[in-house]
């Protein structure tokens, strides 16, 4: 009897408290690039386990195996990392990020930060007041300088270094979901 009048009475407070706009969920956006498809296995992942809409970054012109040559130092991903000014262009999608509050972004870790087309994406949408929660996969580095060099691109943003997450198994991403 007393669950179910302590439930009863939840209820209604959550309900007076919705029609007035006290009792909002804030929305959540995963975001990520993917080179090779590990990133976004991950990023599925996170999307789902966090309820959150799924939006990848996407480059203009697709990488290839040879683009992704870290050895060759005339790769293109060598050549963009080598400019940290360098931008490469992103398909362009139509996204209001106004209607989320909170972005989890995710990134394969190149040179020991985020690949630059992570700032790209950074200056082509508006992140003003939002929370940016970073995520990545890897072969052995970590996050490195890569708030400080994403934060140029979103000043007004709140970034925070997440979780590194190069196994990606569904419970270490329910774990990290979790404690956010």
């Amino acid at each position: 009897m007393y669950k179910r009048k302590s439930n009863l009475i939840h209820l209604f407070l959550c309900e007076k408290f919705a029609k007035k706009g006290a009792f909002i969920m804030s929305k959540k956006l995963v975001a990520f690039f993917s080179a090779s498809g590990t990133t976004k296995k991950v990023a599925e992942m996170i999307a789902e386990e966090a309820k959150a809409d799924l939006f990848e970054i996407e480059p203009k012109v697709p990488y290839t195996k040879a683009d992704l040559d870290w050895m060759n130092k005339k790769s293109r991903s060598s050549v963009e990392m080598s400019d940290k000014k360098y931008r490469p262009e992103i398909m362009n999608k139509e996204m209001d990020m106004s209607s989320y509050d909170e972005i989890l972004l995710g990134f394969p870790i190149w040179w020991y930060v985020a690949p630059t087309i992570i700032n790209t994406f950074l200056e082509a949408y508006e992140f003003s007041g939002k929370k940016i929660v970073l995520f990545a996969t890897s072969g052995g580095s970590g996050f490195g300088n890569t708030v400080k060099e994403l934060q140029l691109s979103a000043p007004d943003a709140v970034i925070t270094e997440g979780r590194m997450l190069n196994r990606g198994t569904k419970q270490e991403i329910s774990e990290w979901i979790n404690s956010l």
